[in-house]
């Protein structure tokens, strides 16, 4: 992607004359405000493990999509590039909109945001292997990929990397996985409309939806609260 490009694309999504969408961005780009999800996605661990083993391997591969993916990124990779982000160049000072003065002044490329939220979208996907949580935690891994933009803070070339990188991960932890829960269990495929084929209850996979949602309702009413 050419740089002429990548801030063209960046200067079609940056900002907009709406607070009510500066509102929504920048609660929806807040780590705070997912934190339910985080929560709901733990419930769906506990509940369809069998021992404190099972779980810990769940949580320490979700932990390791964390370190593998923004970790790499925001203390080996931002360094080494040492990428201006784009609020922060002085060249772009009258191209890039600021919301509300939102930045940060460590590098921009790559986007940590996109590689953390695609990273456990993919392990969570294809832990449970259903379709609803499947697309539910992509919209919510977009969500965090638009943000960037809107905000300014990273351009899209630093966003397309942080989500393939973040979708290698995923696949990698996962990969790890499957290899320390064979020595845990002898798990099957699961044939029910119940259960997912991975043996996760519809239930508690539909918790987690209804969780995203209520986060996308709630941050919509409070962003209108702004305006």
């Amino acid at each position: 992607m050419s740089e002429s490009f990548d801030i063209s694309l960046l200067e079609m999504i940056n900002g907009s004359s709406s607070s009510f969408l500066d509102g929504l961005m920048l609660t929806m780009t807040s780590g705070f405000v997912w934190i339910p999800l985080y929560v709901a996605l733990l419930y769906l661990v506990i509940n369809n493990s069998e021992t404190m083993a099972q779980i810990m391997l769940v949580v320490g591969a979700a932990v390791l999509c964390v370190l593998l993916s923004g970790g790499v990124c925001d203390y080996i990779v931002k360094p080494l590039v040492g990428r201006l982000r784009p609020v922060n160049d002085p060249m772009l000072r009258d191209i890039i909109l600021s919301v509300e003065g939102y930045g940060s002044k460590d590098f921009s490329f790559f986007s940590s945001h996109a590689a953390n939220t695609v990273s456990l979208t993919v392990f969570f996907s294809l832990l449970v292997r259903n379709s609803k949580l499947f697309i539910a935690m992509l919209v919510w891994a977009l969500t965090n990929c638009y943000t960037r933009l809107y905000l300014g803070v990273h351009y899209p070339s630093d966003v397309l990397v942080g989500i393939v990188w973040g979708a290698l991960m995923g696949l990698l932890v996962y990969y790890i996985y499957t290899k320390l829960y064979s020595t845990l269990s002898m798990g099957g495929e699961f044939i029910s409309n119940q259960y997912t084929s991975k043996g996760y209850t519809i239930v508690t996979t539909d918790i987690v939806v209804m969780t995203i949602v209520a986060i996308y309702v709630l941050s919509v009413l409070y962003a209108m609260t702004l305006s």
